[in-house]
């Protein structure tokens, strides 16, 4: 059922609020799943939407928006755009549970179904299978994305999430800045691009970019040398009329980092991403939608990216409306390691981000990073990055969760150390941060082992993330609190320094430890970057670098400190965070951005004396499958006890595991694929 409203909103409608969200445009309703049953929520609907918004530039709430004051104003002096959002909702608003949950989307992609439903990837989620175990609708949510992300490359026809904000001028006339831009190859190119993951680049100041540059280092803090300009050129420009990619007449090579600049124009207001989240939320927080009531809460989930939004939001307020009210009550933040993200900013990019190896000449992980006050050594500043939502009295609940390959690659552990890695910072009471310990950035899916030494973790660590998000929507439904932070800490001596851990990892046969993890560098971008959001020095200078520290292993080499969860406490193998890159790949000394390693245990101890494992193999800690699987189901109902995991998902667990068991039984060790990992 296809139909176009338009629902006009006025100041009675949202009481004393300021009208930000001007009207909303329905662009298409149906059912969901053609009319599925989900339990006793029953039959959800699909509405697709646009929002359009209307700020006024010079309020508190809006003027701190890098370029605010040099966008184009409407009749009324607001600043105006639209952004599209899609919602799966009860048909019956009374079986819901009242709680709308906003999935930040990650580079125009909806995430939450993803993990918390295990559902397939899907742009425009339309069937039953688009609901995978059905998670989030059997439990009444109202499910919401948006677009907030200007940086997406969308492919005609596609669905996904892209921002189109307005451009700031200099009274009209274009702005130009310099812009720069990283590369690196897996395997000699001939062409590469330079516009981001799934990204696209500032269009040039100059037809043809003539002042464009081109070098390459070896490492992020090595010396830049210079590419003759003969040597390289710009591929054909794309259906904006703006080129992706460069080409190199010796090609692009592994084990390099190339850095493009050129002088860009037109920086449109990035930072109007996160004002349309917050608008949004507000308006649909407080009005009734299309024939259902209000939300009587409003949850956020974000992952990776995603949750770096959510942080810089709150760190900068922006999670507060116009008229002053909190817009979400709490919020989950997921993978997102220690920092933030450039999600504001003349010529910002929100899809680059830090990791060992990448992307050090963007801003990411940035002082404050805790929930508490804490001390800057170098400047002597002290702060949190809740402090604004403590001054505007909108503090939200927080679970924030990462997993082992954060603390290798995301600085993780900044979220509750001090910035050098001396001492614990405690977490504010409205936060639980936990670690995961084992598990990788997402559940390991590839089938072989590509750029990598290791096979990837398959460890499913989205089981713990369903039991969490029962637990926020409780801690803001009636205040039961979740179960209590759960982490490594310094004064316990699980969390160390690399160098510590090296120490007493076990000298499994074979297996290269990365040189490092990621210790993220200060970076200075001129003196108008702090306040304006405008950068003079780019790429930037690199300062002294935070400390991040890293969980200690135990005897088997896994992570501890964190949630165990039941895979963990009863092993079939070595399960870490980190992933190195092979040589043919590049960069060997660094680990790749988001996958993990398993490696198993040996199968019998014949195997094991052979090969030199220090490790207790299968036979000698379990008796066969039945063992085993008799272990695992005590060591679930452990952790069920917890709070960390369903109960009613222990079946499943203690079955695919048994099947794992089988699988690595009859694996020959000298067999370098990974398929033996998952299911045939």
């Amino acid at each position: 059922m296809r139909r176009l409203t338009i629902l006009a909103l006025s100041l009675l409608q949202i009481g004393t609020a300021r009208a930000a969200v001007d009207h909303i445009e329905i662009l298409d309703r149906q059912p969901f799943a053609a009319g599925t049953e989900f339990g006793a929520t029953g039959a959800y609907e699909k509405i697709r939407a646009r929002a359009f918004f209307a700020i006024d530039p010079e309020l508190s709430a809006n003027a701190g928006i890098s370029d605010v004051a040099l966008a184009p104003l409407d009749a009324q002096g607001k600043v105006e755009f639209s952004a599209d959002f899609l919602m799966l909702r009860p048909v019956d608003a009374a079986r819901g549970n009242g709680t709308l949950l906003y999935d930040v989307v990650n580079r125009g992609n909806p995430v939450m179904l993803g993990q918390l439903d295990e559902a397939p990837s899907n742009l425009d989620p339309s069937s039953a299978a688009d609901a995978g175990n059905g998670f989030l609708f059997k439990r009444g949510f109202t499910l919401l994305w948006s677009a907030w992300q200007w940086d997406v490359a969308v492919k005609p026809g596609e669905k996904r999430f892209a921002l189109k904000p307005p451009v700031a001028t200099d009274h009209g006339r274009p702005i130009t800045g310099k812009v720069a831009y990283e590369v690196i190859v897996d395997a000699l190119a001939p062409m590469a691009s330079f516009a981001g993951i799934g990204g696209l680049p500032y269009p040039f100041a100059k037809s043809g970019a003539p002042d464009a540059q081109l070098s390459w280092r070896d490492r992020p803090e090595g010396e830049r040398r210079p590419i003759a300009h003969a040597d390289w050129s710009f591929a054909a420009p794309g259906d904006d009329g703006m080129p992706q990619e460069i080409a190199l007449k010796e090609g692009f090579r592994p084990g390099r980092i190339y850095e493009l600049t050129y002088t860009a124009k037109d920086p449109v207001l990035v930072g109007l991403g996160m004002v349309g989240i917050r608008d949004l939320l507000s308006y649909l927080g407080a009005n009734g939608f299309e024939g259902a009531p209000a939300p009587a809460h409003t949850l956020t989930f974000g992952v990776s990216q995603s949750g770096r939004l959510l942080k810089t939001m709150i760190l900068r307020g922006l999670h507060v409306d116009e008229a002053g009210k909190k817009v979400f009550d709490g919020a989950f933040i997921h993978v997102a390691g220690g920092g933030m993200g450039g999600f504001d900013g003349r010529f910002a990019m929100p899809t680059r981000h830090f990791s060992v190896l990448q992307d050090h000449i963007y801003p990411t992980d940035y002082f404050p990073f805790t929930t508490t006050v804490e001390y800057e050594p170098l400047t002597g500043a002290a702060g949190s990055f809740l402090d604004r939502a403590h001054r505007l009295d909108a503090v939200p609940k927080l679970v924030i969760t990462n997993d082992s390959t954060e603390y290798w690659n995301r600085a993780a552990a900044l979220a509750h150390t001090t910035p050098d890695g001396t001492g614990d910072v405690p977490e504010a009471p409205e936060a639980r941060i936990y670690l995961l310990a084992g598990a990788q950035h997402y559940v390991g899916r590839q089938h072989e082992r590509g750029i990598y030494d290791n096979c990837v973790n398959t460890l499913d660590h989205y089981r713990v993330l369903r039991a969490l998000m029962v637990a926020l929507d409780g801690w803001v439904r009636d205040g039961t609190p979740p179960p209590p932070s759960t982490h490594p800490r310094v004064a316990d001596g699980t969390l160390v320094p690399v160098d510590a851990y090296k120490l007493v990892f076990p000298q499994i046969p074979g297996l290269r430890l990365p040189e490092s993890n990621l210790n993220p560098p200060r970076l200075d971008f001129g003196p108008r970057y702090a306040n304006l959001g405008i950068a003079d020095i780019v790429p930037p200078r690199a300062g002294p670098n935070f400390t991040a520290l890293v969980p200690e292993p135990n005897a088997d080499g896994i992570d501890q400190g964190g949630i165990e969860l039941p895979e963990v406490l009863v092993p079939l193998g070595t399960r870490l965070g980190f992933n190195t890159r092979n040589e043919a790949a590049g960069f060997p000394w660094a680990t790749g951005r988001w996958d993990g390693s398993f490696i198993p245990f040996a199968r019998t101890e014949a195997e094991r004396e052979a090969s030199g494992d220090p490790r207790p193999s299968l036979a000698a800690r379990y008796r066969d499958r039945a063992d085993y699987e008799q272990r695992l189901r005590q060591a679930a109902a452990r952790v069920v006890g917890e709070g960390f995991l369903p109960a009613d998902e222990v079946d499943l667990l203690v079955k695919q595991n048994g099947d794992l068991y089988d699988r690595i039984m009859a694996h020959d060790p000298a067999d370098r694929s990974c398929a033996y990992l998952f299911p045939s």
